[in-house]
């Protein structure tokens, strides 16, 4: 008798399907053990529901359509049996979610479990989802995040991702998405403040942010201590460790490009990343003993979009200088394109001169020198954003952490 790897595949999937009708089950075993007359399924019957789903995926499409049917007419007895004292559909909702997954679970198991594994997280979170609701969302944050939503699912799309001016910098779509992030980094901020309070929740969130864009970060940051000056010790905290977080992956981008290339620059990248962790330390620990007692937890707007369209035009205006000033200077070779990328993006810049010496068309030092140009443009960048978000005392406080950056780098290359 020889194995057939289908069927491995198959017991794996009633497996998958056997676990997601547990998990859910068993949650709601726990909410029926606390209120056995309102909840009339349990752990068995879950999980028998979801082996339905995966074994009529076996028998052929009528069969799947037959136990739905059952399946929905199960739901339905539950819900007239509990309905006058739990008006509420969660269970009997939850019964045809874990048949479908049954279902899915024959063919696409990493995704039924996953889905399997969030639904039971919020059956689970059924009294904190409540509480946050009604308690803790206020109007204006629920319209701010819908609006959010918005902005990243429907404009977003819509837009073309193409350049559309004759210099080749106004891209719709990648401008857009900048408006999305600043948005996204301004409301995570605004979330891990609410949740870890002012002297964690904004530093990390800048951390975090400076993975996506340290620039976007800054103006994300600039824009929240402009609106609230008592909060500007953390801004600049986070605004900082933005920039650890932008070697760091400058880091990863040279790795991944251009070992040889990572190889040199490797002390110059470790000491601008210890200056600027330094500096972090110090800003941090200013943040730490600003006094958070007179501050209201914050509830208001998690971002404000003018100030997010405001980052992303003075972001299109350094683009367009660099691009004419590109154009002035002509093919003057990759220290003059590398510093007009870096004016958006430090690691756009490094990825550019990393691609142009792996085509062996500049030297490793020319390459070099190129990412110290990309690095010195984005600080000038970021300075910018800086003053023009946050105003010039929130400037004032970051820009030592930035100089010293640029200069640490600087000299350790060229030492």
């Amino acid at each position: 008798m020889t194995f057939d790897p289908a069927d491995h595949d198959v017991l794996i999937g009633l497996a998958v399907a056997f676990g997601i009708g547990l998990l859910i089950g068993v949650e709601r075993e726990q909410r029926k053990r606390e209120d056995p007359a309102h909840i009339v399924a349990g752990v068995r019957t879950f999980a028998l529901i979801a082996l339905t789903g995966a074994i009529s995926t076996l028998l052929g499409t009528a069969l799947i359509v037959l136990a739905a049917a059952f399946v929905a007419l199960g739901a339905l007895a539950s819900y007239q049996r509990s309905r006058e004292a739990d008006p509420g559909l969660t269970t009997e909702v939850a019964m045809f979610v874990a048949f479908l997954l049954g279902v899915l679970a024959m063919s696409q198991r990493e995704l039924a479990a996953g889905i399997g594994v969030g639904v039971a997280l919020i059956l689970a979170l059924k009294s904190r989802l409540h509480a946050f609701t009604r308690e803790v969302l206020t109007a204006q944050e629920l319209h701010d995040g819908l609006l959010l939503i918005a902005a990243a699912l429907i404009v977003l799309p819509l837009l073309p991702d193409r350049t559309v001016d004759a210099w080749h910098v106004f891209n719709p779509h990648q401008l857009w998405r900048l408006v999305v992030l600043v948005m996204a980094i301004n409301a995570l901020g605004y979330v891990a403040q609410r949740a870890l309070g002012t002297r964690l929740g904004v530093p990390l969130s800048g951390f975090a942010g400076g993975f996506v864009s340290a620039t976007a970060t800054i103006g994300a940051m600039g824009s929240r201590a402009k609106l609230q000056p008592e909060l500007r010790p953390s801004c600049v905290a986070a605004s900082t460790l933005a920039n650890v977080a932008t070697i760091v992956q400058l880091s990863l981008v040279l790795a991944a490009l251009s070992p040889p290339l990572l190889k040199l620059l490797a002390w110059p990248l470790i000491a601008s990343g210890v200056t600027t962790l330094v500096f972090a330390g110090f800003s941090g620990f200013a943040a730490w003993r600003n006094r958070q007692d007179g501050i209201e937890p914050l509830k208001g707007r998690p971002f404000q979009p003018t100030q997010a369209l405001v980052f992303v035009a003075l972001v299109s205006t350094i683009l367009l200088v660099a691009a004419v000033l590109a154009h002035w200077f002509g093919d003057a070779g990759a220290l003059v394109a590398a510093g007009a990328a870096g004016f958006a993006d430090a690691h756009a810049a490094a990825a550019s001169v990393a691609q142009v010496f792996n085509a062996g068309q500049v030297g490793i030092d020319v390459a070099a020198n190129g990412v110290l140009v990309g690095f010195a443009t984005n600080t000038v960048s970021k300075s910018v954003v800086a003053l023009g978000t946050g105003g010039r005392r929130f400037a004032l406080h970051l820009l030592p952490g930035l100089i010293a950056m640029l200069v640490s780098f600087a000299l350790v290359l060229l030492m």
